[in-house]
Order: C-alpha cells, then sequence, then structure tokens
C-alpha cells in the first residue's frame, strides 16, 4: 500500500517523500481503519486523507467548517487533476443537483460538505446509496464546548460511526489541549481511533516578544524589511483594527481591516483579495483565522497580548506553512493584561470556566516574561519536550539579562500596599520616584516612607518591574477598583524575606533584529528580478484559472526552481511540487521565464486595468475573455470586483435589455434589510442570465446602498 500511496504522492502532488508521520498515517487510513491526526498548522494534514482517497474505491467526504476553506481546497485539487467538488450555501438548487449527479455516476472522488448539510438527514440517506471510501473531519477541535470555534453541528458528527460502521474515519486538527483531545474521540466515537500526534515544534517560525513603547513605531520597525510580504497584524478591538489598518495604508503598506462588525460582504471580499493578491496585511480580531490556507504568509504580528497559549499557536501558525521561514513579533504591556482580564470578568462563562481561563492567560504571561528559550516554554506547555534551547528566537539569539529584583520588587509592593492598594502603576512610580505633583499631594502620598525610595530605578524600569509583578502573580489588577494594583497572597514569602526574586531586564529600545531574519531574506537580491518575473506568471496563471497565486505553486517550489534553474521538462519534474498535472500545464511556461524570455508576464494589475480599459470600450464579457485568454466567470469575477471599486459603472460592464435589469433588480431589493445572496436569486433566472451578470447587479446595488 506504501508503495502505491509513493507513487500517488509524486504523480499527483509532485513530491518525493512523506513528512513526518504522514505515511503511517495514510497507512492506516488507506487499510480502513479509524485515525485521530494531532498535527501543527502547516504540518500536511490534508495530505493525510487526500492520498487514501485516491488509494480507495469510492467517494471520500470531507466535513469542512469553512466556506473558504472548501473552495481553496477544490480549487487546489483541480489544479491537480483530481476530481473534488464542494456542496454549499453558495450553489442554487440546479448545481446542487448537477454535482450530486456526478457523484452518482462515480465522476467524484472527494466531496467537501459543511457539517451542518452533512447531519442532514437526507444528505445521510443520499451517502447511503453511495459507495464511500472515507470520512475525512477537518478542524476536529470544532466539537469542543471549550473552544471558541464550537460548532454545535459537529456533535452530531458521532452518528457517522453508526450509520456507516465499515467506513474509516479520520479526525484532524491542530489544536494540542488534552481537554480538546477526549473530547473529540468521545463526542466521535472515535475511541479505536490510532493516535497520531506529530511534533508541534514549528522550527521555521522565528519567534520575537518585546515590551510595549510606541507600538506603532516598534510595528513599522519590524515591517521594514517586509515590504512585498504577506501578513496578519493581530489587534484586540475592532477600533484598533480599523485605526491600525488605516495607520499602515497611510504609511505605504496595503492593509485591509477584518473583524466581526463588518457586513458579511466586506469580510468576505476581504478575505478573499488576501488569499489572492501578494503582499497584502490583513489586520485583524480573532474572527480571522480558521480555515486561512495561504502558504506564504510570512508574517503574523500581535499587537495585544493573546488571551491563551493556545490562542497565541494557532495564530502564530497561519505563518510559513509551507515550511520556509517566517516571524512571529509581539508587543505586549501591563495594560493588554488589564483587557483580558476586564474581558474574562465581564464574560458568560460559570466560575469554572473563568478559572480555567485565567491559568489559560496566566501561562500566556509566563511566556512572555520568559527568560530560558522561547520555543522549549512553548512545547513544554503542550506535554512535549525539546532537550535543548534551539537557538532560533528571540531569547537564543540575544540572550537574556536577569538581575536581583528582589529589593525593589519589596518596594514596590509596600508602595501598592501602603498607598491602599487602589492604584495604578503611574502613580505608584511618581510616589516611589518622589515626584511632587498635585495628585500625590492630595492624597498625603508624599508622607509615606516609600516616598522617593525608587530613585535608583528609571520610570521605564519601574513600569517593567510592576508588569513582571503581575505576571509572576505576585500583583493582580482589581478591575474594580479602575485598574490599579493590589497584592495576592502569593507575594508573601517574598514581603518576609524568605526568597529572592530575579527578574529579566528589558532590553530599551533596542532596534529588533528581525528586519534582518531569514524570513526577510529569502530572495537574494541579485535573484530579484528573476524572483519576480516567476511571481509575475504566477499570478497571470492564478489570474486565468481563477484561482489563488499559492494554488498554481507555493513559495517553496518558485524558490527550489529558482535556486535549481532547471532547463528541461524532465529537470522541471524533479522540482518538489511540480506533479504530473501542473508540468503539463504550466512546465513550459515556466521554463521560458527561467530562461530568460523577453515577454515579460503581465501582472494582475495589468490584466484588471485591461479588463476595465476594454469594458469601458464598449466589449462584451464573451468578446473580453477572448482578448485577455481567461474564462468568462473570471471577467465577470473582476468586472464585479471593479464596480465595487467604483471603476466601472453597471452600464459600461453588462449591455442588458432594460426590463431584464429591472427585474433583476426588483428580485434583489424585494426583501427587508441586507440584499440577499445571488445563490438565493439565482434559480429564478436560470438559463437567462449567467450568475456573473447576478453578482454584478449586486454589487451596483451594494453601493448605492452604502452611498
Amino acid at each position: 500500500m506504501l508503495d502505491q500511496a509513493q507513487q500517488v504522492l509524486k504523480a499527483v502532488f509532485g513530491y518525493d517523500a512523506f513528512r513526518g508521520k504522514q505515511a503511517a498515517i495514510i497507512e492506516q487510513v488507506a487499510n480502513g481503519g479509524d485515525a485521530l491526526v494531532l498535527m501543527p498548522t502547516g504540518g500536511g494534514k490534508s495530505l493525510c486523507f487526500q492520498v487514501p482517497a485516491l488509494l480507495r474505491e469510492g467517494l471520500t467526504v470531507v466535513v469542512s467548517p469553512l466556506i473558504a476553506l472548501m473552495e481553496d481546497q477544490v480549487s487546489t485539487l483541480d489544479e491537480l487533476g483530481v476530481a473534488a467538488a464542494a456542496l454549499n450555501s453558495t450553489l442554487d438548487a440546479g448545481q446542487q443537483r448537477e454535482i450530486a449527479e456526478r457523484i452518482r455516476r462515480g465522476e467524484v472522488k472527494l466531496l467537501y460538505v459543511a457539517p451542518e448539510r452533512l447531519v442532514q438527514p437526507r444528505m445521510l440517506a443520499f451517502l447511503q446509496n453511495i459507495p464511500i471510501a472515507l470520512f475525512a473531519i477537518d478542524e476536529a477541535h470544532c466539537v469542543s464546548q471549550w473552544g471558541h470555534d464550537f460548532r454545535p453541528e459537529y456533535l452530531q458528527l458521532g452518528q457517522l460511526a453508526e450509520l456507516f460502521p465499515a467506513v474509516p474515519r479520520i479526525a484532524l486538527t491542530a489544536t494540542a489541549d488534552l481537554r480538546t483531545r477526549e473530547e473529540i474521540v468521545q463526542r466521535l466515537h472515535l475511541e479505536r481511533a490510532e493516535r497520531f500526534q506529530a511534533s508541534f515544534d514549528r522550527p521555521n517560525i522565528f519567534y520575537r516578544i518585546v515590551p510595549k513603547e510606541q507600538p506603532r513605531k516598534q510595528l513599522l520597525g519590524f515591517l521594514a524589511g517586509r515590504k512585498g510580504d504577506a501578513g496578519i497584524v493581530y489587534c484586540l478591538s475592532r477600533k484598533k483594527v480599523e485605526e491600525v489598518a488605516a495607520f499602515l495604508a497611510e504609511q505605504g503598506y496595503p492593509a485591509l481591516p477584518y473583524h466581526a462588525g463588518l457586513s458579511h460582504d466586506l469580510r468576505a471580499y476581504h478575505q478573499k483579495r488576501f488569499l489572492n493578491e501578494e503582499g497584502l496585511i490583513m489586520v485583524a480580531t480573532i474572527a480571522f483565522g480558521m480555515g486561512i490556507d495561504k502558504s506564504n504568509v510570512r508574517f503574523v504580528a500581535h499587537l495585544d497580548l493573546p488571551k491563551s497559549l493556545e490562542a497565541y499557536y494557532q495564530e502564530t501558525g497561519r505563518a510559513g506553512r509551507d515550511g520556509l521561514p517566517a516571524d512571529a513579533w509581539m508587543a505586549y504591556g501591563l495594560q493588554d493584561v488589564v483587557m483580558l482580564k476586564q474581558m474574562l470578568a465581564n464574560s458568560d462563562g460559570d466560575e469554572r470556566h473563568k478559572r480555567v481561563e485565567q491559568h489559560k492567560l496566566e501561562a500566556m504571561l509566563g511566556l512572555c516574561e520568559e527568560t530560558r528559550c522561547r520555543r522549549q516554554a512553548l512545547l513544554a506547555y503542550f506535554d512535549e519536550e525539546m532537550a535543548k534551547p534551539c537557538g532560533h528566537c528571540d531569547n537564543c539569539l540575544d540572550g537574556v539579562q536577569v538581575w536581583d529584583a528582589t529589593e525593589p520588587a519589596r518596594q514596590a509592593l509596600s508602595t501598592i500596599f501602603r498607598s491602599g492598594q487602589r492604584y495604578g502603576v503611574g502613580h505608584l512610580v511618581d510616589i516611589l520616584l518622589g515626584r511632587d505633583n498635585e495628585r500625590v499631594r492630595t492624597m498625603g502620598h508624599q508622607h509615606l516612607s516609600v516616598f522617593g525610595m525608587g530613585k535608583a530605578l528609571t520610570e521605564a524600569e519601574w513600569r517593567t518591574l510592576f508588569r513582571q509583578l503581575v505576571a509572576r502573580g505576585l500583583a493582580d489588577v482589581d478591575l474594580e477598583g479602575y485598574g490599579g494594583l493590589r497584592l495576592t497572597d502569593a507575594c508573601r514569602p517574598l514581603l518576609r524575606g524568605e526568597v529572592s526574586l530575579q527578574l529579566r531586564r528589558d532590553l530599551v529600545s533596542k532596534v529588533p533584529k528581525t528586519s534582518s531574519s531569514s524570513a526577510s531574506q529569502l530572495v537574494r537580491s541579485d535573484e530579484r528580478v528573476q524572483w519576480e518575473a516567476l511571481r509575475g506568471l504566477r499570478r497571470k496563471l492564478a489570474e486565468e484559472h481563477s484561482v489563488p497565486p499559492y494554488v498554481i505553486f507555493p513559495d517553496s517550489t518558485l524558490l527550489e526552481m529558482l535556486r535549481q534553474q532547471p532547463a528541461t521538462l524532465a529537470d522541471m519534474a524533479r522540482i518538489s511540487g511540480v506533479g504530473a498535472r501542473k508540468l503539463e500545464r504550466y512546465g513550459e511556461a515556466f521554463l521560458a521565464v527561467l530562461g530568460g524570455a523577453d515577454a515579460a508576464p503581465v501582472a494582475v494589475t495589468d490584466l484588471r486595468h485591461e479588463l476595465v480599459s476594454l469594458a469601458r470600450a464598449g466589449m462584451t464579457p464573451v468578446q473580453i475573455a477572448s482578448q485577455l485568454n481567461c474564462s468568462e466567470k473570471n471577467v465577470y469575477s473582476l468586472m464585479t470586483e471593479a464596480i465595487s471599486r467604483q471603476q466601472l459603472s453597471l452600464e459600461q460592464a453588462l449591455d442588458l435589455p432594460e426590463a431584464l435589469l429591472g427585474e433583476i433588480q426588483d428580485a434583489f431589493l424585494d426583501g427587508e434589510g441586507q440584499l440577499p445572496s445571488v445563490a438565493s436569486i439565482s434559480q429564478g433566472f436560470s438559463g437567462r442570465v449567467s450568475e456573473g451578470v447576478l453578482h454584478c447587479v449586486r454589487a451596483a446595488l451594494l453601493l448605492e446602498f452604502e452611498a
């Protein structure tokens, strides 16, 4: 079986060898066994069910929670020549019937469905009459009621074991939390499944955490060496997302906001742009994440503290999925802790849940103040031991200075106590530095024994110390007292002189070294021209095939082409990621660029510009498709985008009879509130106009609504 799997891996996917535990997982599932797969983001989970799907007879059903993720996977498989389809809410009844017929005829190997659709009695009855090869349950942690990605429909997937007892099932997740693991096993009835847990180490990610001073300025310093790279910047609040996205755009970085407060259409549009365009930065809350399969995200930056190490691991794991170097950078301060504690206090959970979340926050703070290797500490949290420091994080690279903070810590704790345990850091620092200001005088705090006792340290050093006292659990934030600090029981041994305290010393105002990290230096200056030519060709092909660029080839494959310089199709076939189908489709074109062909590939922006020009000149979508050598579907997609951006009017894009146009507009406006989706009205116009026309009309109506 493994020999056959190897052949499929090379012929279809273009890879020479399996990674890690992939081979063992594939053998287990291909032979009809159940499996629970715990593998980090970017670890190659998809191959663990795609290869068995091609080895086994019948249809493989893949449960996927997001439409964007389904479409991405189907596009990727289509480019590889694998027959795949997705059933989701964007399809009209006719399209769904067509897919059902293809399945009955045995023309589909992989079917992607949302859990909500799969558990419908009608759907289950349909599948019971089809030869099923395998059930793959992706993002299986959605079954856990403890996680923020919980989907109640996942709870019903346990019935697959009863309805299809002879069909193997594979559940996959990148969440390593023990509680979640056990929940997956219990709720999906995977007690007899073999468990495969890969290392959760992502060695290609460089971790750096810095104290928050001037966060926007610090972010710009981090981004300075990363122009043209795709990345994600996470913020806690919607307001901050909007502000940071606008700020980055002003500074010349193409940035888009993403949060739950934006309309569904705008979120979908921003997500599509992020997936399809090169070098975009998405500024987002945690609403953006699951299902983002973009392989060449080169960095993830946090401007606020994540609420747990699980969240931090998941979010940073969206960088470097192609295995090439990537950066995880974070700026954090005491205010982050205050905000997260307030959010936790105001949440709906019971006391037990809040205690669990509090412990998770403390573990996150522990990583920030960690003096040993960051990677060792992160993996230890997931019960994985790393024998030696990684040599690839800020603590390993820069070294950590520690100092004996025993006496200053006692002074700080005494100041909290003697001032009444109700004041914030700013006022406490004023007391310690002996500042004779109005607030100190009003409170009479110039008479305290600790007044002026702390002049040996600077204000910045005191602020760092207070932050670390909170992180160590020696002081806490009094949420009812407007964010003032109070003592905890844990500080008593220190105050009594029974223990000493070593703290890390902040390297104040040190310029981050990440601008010269391996992630920012993937391509040497002498390779830059050819690299951009390869990326340009990839963009053009992606536009023509209506897929994201990384679906054509990931950056890792382009980089190997750049370094190996294949001269023939046989050479090209040896490049990792070039399977038979892609070799046939694209091999000659990439060889031409590597050979220095004069004809420079047309960039995406040129294609968009040309389409707008041709439409304004009066060409029909059919004529434009012929002129630009791309599909009619793609023309309509680009027209919809141009209308949304007000680069084209509806009249310039479409030449429709007035009565028909009025009928379509009425169909969209025949309701209350938001415009309905194209899918919900398309059946009424089946055979009369294409869906692309409907998308264009809807985009024009949306503009009117927003005006």
